[in-house]
């Protein structure tokens, strides 16, 4: 699991955007979101920079967190 800083997101548009882009590189992640906190924890097998240039390609450039 892995936790994304998308500071660009900001309401239910961007997280259906942001799902979509995610779930195009693997159909079997799951992503749970804090807007206020403007985060997305993703669960996926894919690894964590083919997820940043997803996001970054859907419009949402991102930062991995540290755990």
């Amino acid at each position: 699991m892995m936790k994304f800083s998308i500071p660009d997101m900001s309401c239910g548009h961007c997280s259906g955007v942001i799902t979509k882009a995610i779930k195009d590189i693997d159909s079997t992640a799951t992503v749970d979101f804090d807007m206020a906190a403007r985060t997305a924890t993703v669960n996926t097998s894919a690894g964590p920079d083919k997820v940043l240039g997803a996001l970054s390609e859907a419009g949402y450039p991102a930062a991995l967190m540290q755990h």
